[in-house]
């Protein structure tokens, strides 16, 4: 283990005996998904509900000089309808996670004043039908004054740029500088210097099949709003919400039950759920809104689009890296909605998989024209990590380096962890080259010259990529201060409730809101090992309430953490139920509850297991006849809360240096591909991934999350875009233009595991699921591996299209101006 400035983490753990934790039972969920009887918030239906729908600004940047809805009103079955005007009355501004400048954003439920990216909101309208809704949004007429647009991420720094937020005084979010070790000592000692003047994170999201939505009702009685919703983070929505709206938290009540996928962007729908909010109190009846794909794909969270400028790269003769150097510019779109944080998240992965020590980031986040940015899959550090390996492979390139070795000289190794990076995170447990190995054996790379020259025989280009990412779970919150020294953030917690019926059944609630994760399945096992029953003796209730179910301030489920807060919560709930059912057995007995274990669905003797009482009898004690049990026994209620909370310190926030997530998930991508020499369209023929997470509680949700991160990364490497024009308009506003892959576009996929357990954890678990930067990056690494014998191109962007491989092959020398390599016979002394 590397020396480490933090207390230990490590958790104790007892032996335990096999159970049902790491096999494959069926999902709980599934019996109702798969028969069509899930319920999602558009099952929920209310009578007189008025159907929403939402006037969009058709620019990226105007001034709103008037807004008349009268036509609109008129219309026969329309409700009612709501602008920016009356939100700007009755709510303040959306509480902001930034210091300044950021801090000095006004974001409304509705546009107020000026339209910052075409689809933004603008008036809300409210009739008897989902049609009528939008038909009646048509008649209404705003009137707009088109103003200059910005939507070049690089170009929002000039000072003749248009200004998105007169009171920021400029497009300016955030700005720091980050540096750890000493690279001014790394780059004197380096035998050669690479440098690379830009690299291009592209601009895409997630696509869950069921967009955005929500039922709402307001109770007048009580003044409290009831939200059936697929909002994927209710504990943070309610905290931007209630400020907001004027309203103590208590009055916000969040439902879910099945979410149809999240993947992050449904974690910033706060402003649409106000703008219901405010409609059914001024209507006195609810209201239904469901978006369109559209307007998902227009006015939804978009991933971090992040340029990479002026990176030097110090390098040793035998390729060992020292560390690296870099301007960062990140594009938040119109508003930071859940920025600034996504500057200091992918600081979780600052030297990605390898022993870089001297790193020096200038991070800068700016608003632009676009719709706005939030959590998508890999939220932050897949854009760092794609970085790290462009870096590597680029590197290895230049100087005639094998991108295999490179990568496993630079690899931390399995007997360094727990590692502390050089800003204090740790690392818990992995065999990065282990891995990779067993990656490459499953694409035969051992025969790999052998298929070049077979595709080259059929007028094909054979490329290799490696894509190798982490995946950080369970985030200590107080990394914000790190942003914003004012925030009153700090460490993680989760909750659950386990409790034992009358009858005898298990029951569980859970905090956290799943979308497909599997909550109820795994939630269900670690409870059945621990009691002695099996899964289906215990009933985890599904979805969210955040009036019945026990949770916490950030309650949710986002972060790749639930394997670990999750059921970390699950367990130690479950534990202390055992212990109270052993209490009460014993009680009974006469003996001592050490002498009584959970087996079969009873309390028994351990000596003598014919004294046993069935946990029916158990509840009906405690429950109808708790007078026969001694005095001391009679506090048992068999029904307990556990909130778990993870071992984090707040981080130092003048070194920016601490540990900001518990766990370290790992995959690796190794992917081959065939490019066409005359057009440069080009296809992924083979395909393996290894992962690690830790403990696996159930392998096959474990394989589908990681069959989910890799097609979300391949069709952000190949297909999935959201491109602008210079006026702001979205080109690929619906999947007619932005292609999501589908079962036909996917190449053969090998998979592979190991199990490297985080001693951090109370399961030995490890947060997973957001894997998706390994599969862009093996794409990036394939093509310009691929493209090596017509010039040796130089792939600076994550996206590529056919048409950027065929200018790649075509103008090779474009791409290389982008490097370059300074070598020093004397190591520059």
């Amino acid at each position: 283990m590397t020396e480490t400035t933090m207390e230990p983490l490590v958790v104790e753990r007892e032996e335990t005996k096999p159970g049902f934790a790491g096999t494959n039972i069926p999902r709980k969920e599934d019996k109702r998904l798969l028969q069509g009887q899930g319920v999602f918030f558009d099952d929920v239906r209310r009578h007189e509900a008025g159907f929403v729908e939402f006037v969009r600004s058709p620019y990226a940047h105007a001034k709103i000089l008037s807004v008349d809805v009268s036509k609109a009103l008129e219309l026969d079955g329309v409700y009612g309808t709501l602008t920016g005007d009356e939100v700007a009355i009755q709510t303040d501004p959306f509480f902001q996670i930034s210091p300044d400048p950021g801090a000095k954003i006004r974001d409304y439920a509705l546009a107020v004043g000026k339209t910052r990216f075409m689809g933004e909101a603008v008036v809300a309208v409210a009739a008897r039908t989902r049609d009528l809704a939008r038909d009646a949004a048509e008649l209404v007429e705003v009137e707009y004054e088109p103003l200059p647009a910005l939507v070049d991420t690089e170009r929002a720094l000039d000072p003749d740029a248009p200004v998105l937020h007169d009171e920021m005084g400029g497009n300016t979010v955030y700005s720091g500088v980050f540096d750890w070790g000493d690279y001014e000592a790394a780059l004197a000692e380096a035998d050669h210097v690479v440098r690379i003047e830009r690299l291009h994170f592209d601009r895409f999201s997630s696509t869950p099949l069921e967009t955005s939505g929500a039922v709402v009702e307001y109770n007048r009685g009580t003044g409290q709003w009831t939200l059936y919703t697929n909002n994927q983070f209710p504990g943070f929505a309610i905290i931007m919400m209630a400020p907001a709206m004027r309203v103590g938290m208590d009055r916000l009540r969040f439902v879910t039950q099945d979410i149809g996928g999240g993947f992050g962007n449904k974690i910033c729908t706060h402003p649409q759920l106000v703008a219901l909010c405010l409609l059914a109190r001024k209507l006195n009846r609810p209201v239904h809104w469901h978006e369109w794909r559209t307007d998902q794909h227009a006015a939804n969270s978009h991933g971090n689009e992040r340029v990479f400028l002026e990176v030097e790269v110090p390098v040793k003769a035998d390729g060992t890296l020292l560390g690296f150097k870099a301007r960062a510019l990140d594009d938040a779109g119109a508003f930071a909605r859940y920025e600034p944080l996504g500057c200091i998240i992918w600081s979780q992965v600052t030297p990605g998989l390898y022993r870089w020590r001297h790193i020096r980031i200038d991070f800068t986040q700016v608003c632009t024209n676009k719709s706005p940015v939030g959590p998508n899959r890999g939220y932050s550090r897949l854009q760092h990590l794609w970085f790290t390996e462009r870096v590597i492979d680029i590197v290895a390139q230049e100087l005639g380096i094998d991108p295999v070795e490179i990568r496993k000289r630079n690899y931390i190794k399995a007997e360094e962890m727990p590692y502390e990076t050089p800003n204090g995170c740790v690392y818990d447990s992995g065999d990065y080259a282990r891995s990779l190995d067993q990656a490459l054996e499953l694409i035969g790379y051992d025969r790999i010259e052998e298929r070049r020259r077979d595709a080259e025989a059929r007028g094909k280009l054979l490329g290799v990529g490696i894509g190798s990412t982490l995946d950080s779970g369970t985030n200590n919150f107080g990394q914000s201060t790190l942003l914003n020294p004012e925030l009153q953030f700090g460490g993680n917690n989760e909750v659950a409730t386990v409790k034992l019926d009358l009858f005898g059944e298990v029951v569980v609630t859970l905090g956290t809101t799943p979308q497909g994760q599997g909550h109820e399945t795994t939630a269900a096992m670690v409870v059945a090992d621990i009691l002695g029953v099996t899964p289906d003796d215990v009933n985890v209730r599904p979805g969210h309430d955040s009036y019945w179910n026990t949770h916490a301030g950030f309650s949710g489920t986002y972060a790749s953490q639930f394997a670990v807060t999750g059921l970390g919560a699950v367990k130690g709930a479950t534990e202390k139920l055992a212990w109270e059912i052993k209490r009460v057995a014993a009680g009974v007995f006469g003996a001592d509850p050490d002498d009584v274990e959970l087996a079969e669905g009873q309390a028994r003797l351990r000596e003598n297991p014919e004294a046993a009482i069935p946990f029916m009898g158990i509840g009906a004690i405690v429950n109808a006849n708790n007078a026969i049990l001694p005095m001391e026994t009679r506090d048992a209620t068999l029904n307990v809360r556990h909130v778990y909370v993870p071992p984090f310190q707040l981080p130092d926030k003048e070194r920016k240096f601490g540990n900001l997530t518990l766990t370290y998930a790992m995959q690796i991508h190794v992917c081959v591909i065939e490019v066409d020499k005359e057009t440069g369209a080009y296809e992924l023929v083979d395909w393996a991934v290894v992962d690690d997470c830790g403990k696996r509680i159930h392998p096959q949700i474990v394989e589908g999350q990681v069959h989910g991160a890799w097609a979300q990364g391949l069709g952000a490497a190949t297909t999935e875009t959201f491109a602008y024009d210079e006026d702001g308009n979205l080109l690929t506003a619906n999947f007619y233009d932005y292609h999501v892959p589908h079962a036909l576009d996917m190449p053969p996929l090998k998979t592979g595991h190991i199990e490297s357990p985080s001693p951090f954890t109370p399961l030995g678990t490890k947060g997973m699921g957001e894997g998706g930067g390994g599969a862009i990056h093996a794409v990036c690494a394939a093509i310009q591996d691929a493209l090596r014998p017509v010039g040796k191109p130089v792939v600076t962007d994550s996206h590529n299209p056919y048409h950027r491989v065929w200018q790649l092959m075509t103008r090779p020398e474009e791409s290389r101006k982008l490097v370059g390599v300074e070598s020093r016979t004397t190591n520059g002394r």
